[in-house]
């Protein structure tokens, strides 16, 4: 027994593991919603893999708990035989047309077919890492097997087992997540706190009092944090405005505070509404409350196109409650992200309903990405939106959006989860193109809530539901922009649409998480302002293409 127990580091592989393995390394090789390179594609081999070997192990110890026959060893032998032969041949079919996929992927998004694929060095990097995966697994489960060994000098049997597995259990998950991840985060924070101290080159501090930082502004320029200087020190110029709609301009407003400026959310969202005061913000026709992503960032176009729309005359207000990446920040800054979102609603809203009714300025919201989950939970559903609100548009909303979540759980029979049609599409439209806003044909009402999504954007679609489920952006008729020969395979889709995350900005615009000019015509539908024309969203639109 203690022979066996010495083995488990330098034992052979299992049969139900490595069967499983290889299926779902060649799974990973399936298209996903983007393109990826070879050394991604590796790294996803080896992950999927392990995955696979893991549950193939299980399988397998239950099996041999479950049923005592065990074939003849000659059986055994021809039965690997035919494992390992079938396959290293799944493997090569597999890595020979994994070209041709991705190539299929680019040529569907537009992009350049011509890439490096190196079959030899993604399986080269996928066995490398797998057994390193494997070696330290079988590590642990040998630490295991000697604390039960010894526990059983004291205990009986079986409660030795128990208490093992748990105390094994417990390390691992303190290792995972106290060491390992708050370790990552920690060092992560660590490293964003240095870039949000940065400035990007050629910003310089405003030179106008409407601008946050600049002159008698209330926060410093410091305090702004590295995306914060960049939203107000590119608000777009007078001059370039009256270029633009052919009259005088006014100063944009934009109001943002930091991090670093005060010490909670409510503080935070109290300080914005001084500045907005001071700036003169309730005065202007049109004042939006942005969400921003994880960094701080605001989507350039998404304040651009409010100020080019309006001649100037707008009035945009940010928080920052993070400076960790958007997708760190969505795993541990959630609940902060909620909370700065709805504190500064509720505090602009406040100071907006002192005003005479008919000298109020259109409340608009948007967000981006996180910042769209930021806004949403400052509401109970559609209807508190619309009522509190003149319009909305969220740009790439996360599957995580509850507004979102329920307007695409409860679309009318018959649209896809992907453009999905909720109630006739008479408060709420979901847009990848600019045709799509006109769709269904009806009444759209004000104020009118716009969703642009693609159908080929991970964040939009990645959910842990995706480790067991088929989603249903899967199933039916698909989004055009989704391979056709994209499959759903449990665990190794949720891996994939999880990595095709770090290549959603790596696409042209009109795929993966890019929005590009179609943020005009989000816009326009929510909020034009009177004597805004068709043409003009043109004319728009060829403004900020080429940015």
């Amino acid at each position: 027994m203690v022979v066996e127990r010495g083995r488990v580091v330098r034992r052979r592989l299992g049969f139900g593991g490595t069967l499983l393995a290889t299926l779902f390394a060649c799974a990973s090789l399936t298209p996903s919603l983007l393109p990826r390179t070879w050394l991604y594609q590796g790294v996803m081999g080896a992950v999927t893999g392990i995955l696979g070997y893991a549950v193939g192990a299980c399988a397998g110890a239950l099996g041999r708990k479950a049923i005592s026959y065990r074939p003849p060893e000659r059986w055994r032998k021809v039965a690997w035989r035919v494992l390992i032969g079938g396959c290293l041949a799944l493997a090569a079919v597999a890595l020979w047309y994994s070209y041709d996929w991705q190539r299929d992927l680019r040529a569907l998004m537009g992009m350049d077919t011509r890439i490096t694929w190196f079959p030899p060095l993604i399986l080269a990097v996928t066995v490398l890492l797998f057994t390193i995966s494997l070696v330290i697994s079988r590590l642990v489960r040998l630490g295991g097997r000697k604390l039960i060994t010894w526990l059983d000098r004291f205990v009986p049997v079986i409660v030795g087992q128990v208490v093992g597995v748990i105390v094994i259990g417990f390390l691992v998950a303190v290792i995972a997540n106290d060491v390992l991840f708050d370790g990552f985060v920690a060092r992560m924070s660590d490293v964003s706190s240095v870039t949000n101290e940065g400035t990007h080159p050629g910003l310089l501090r405003p030179a106008s009092a409407k601008l946050s930082g600049g002159p008698g502004s209330l926060v410093t320029w410091e305090s702004l944090g590295r995306e914060g200087r960049r939203f107000t020190a590119t608000a777009a110029p007078p001059a370039r405005l009256a270029a633009f709609s052919g009259r005088p301009a006014a100063e944009p407003i934009r109001v943002y505070v930091g991090l670093d400026s005060t010490t909670s959310p409510q503080a935070q969202a109290a300080l914005a509404v001084r500045e907005l005061e001071r700036t003169g913000a309730f005065g202007r026709p049109v004042l939006a409350v942005l969400g921003t992503t994880g960094t701080g960032w605001v989507d350039q176009r998404i304040a651009d196109t409010l100020e080019y729309m309006y001649n100037g005359r707008s009035a945009l207000v940010a928080l920052q409650y993070s400076y960790l990446p958007s997708w760190v920040s969505f795993l541990v800054d959630r609940d902060k992200a909620a909370a700065t979102g709805r504190a500064l609603f509720e505090a602009v809203r406040a100071r907006w309903e002192r005003l005479p009714p008919a000298g109020r300025p259109r409340l608009l919201l948007s967000g981006e990405s996180l910042g769209s989950y930021e806004l949403e939970q400052a509401f109970r559903g559609l209807d508190d939106l619309v009522t509190r609100t003149d319009g909305a548009m969220f740009v790439g909303p996360p599957n995580a959006n509850p507004i979102w979540h329920h307007l695409t759980t409860a679309r009318e029979p018959g649209s896809p989860v992907w453009r999905p049609v909720y109630d006739a599409g008479r408060t709420a439209r979901f847009a990848q193109h600019p045709a799509d806003l006109r769709e269904p044909p009806g009444p759209w009402p004000h104020p009118r809530v716009v969703y642009l999504q693609n159908d080929s954007d991970p964040v939009v679609w990645w959910s842990p539901d995706l480790i067991y489920r088929r989603p249903a952006w899967l199933e039916g008729a698909r989004g055009p922009g989704v391979n056709p020969q994209m499959n759903w395979f449990p665990l190794v889709t949720f891996w994939q649409v999880l990595v095709d995350m770090t290549a959603a900005l790596s696409v042209p615009p009109g795929h993966g998480h890019r929005y590009g000019a179609n943020i005009v015509n989000g816009w326009a539908a929510v909020a034009a302002p009177a004597g805004w024309s068709a043409y003009d969203t043109v004319r728009l639109r060829a403004l900020f293409s080429g940015s």
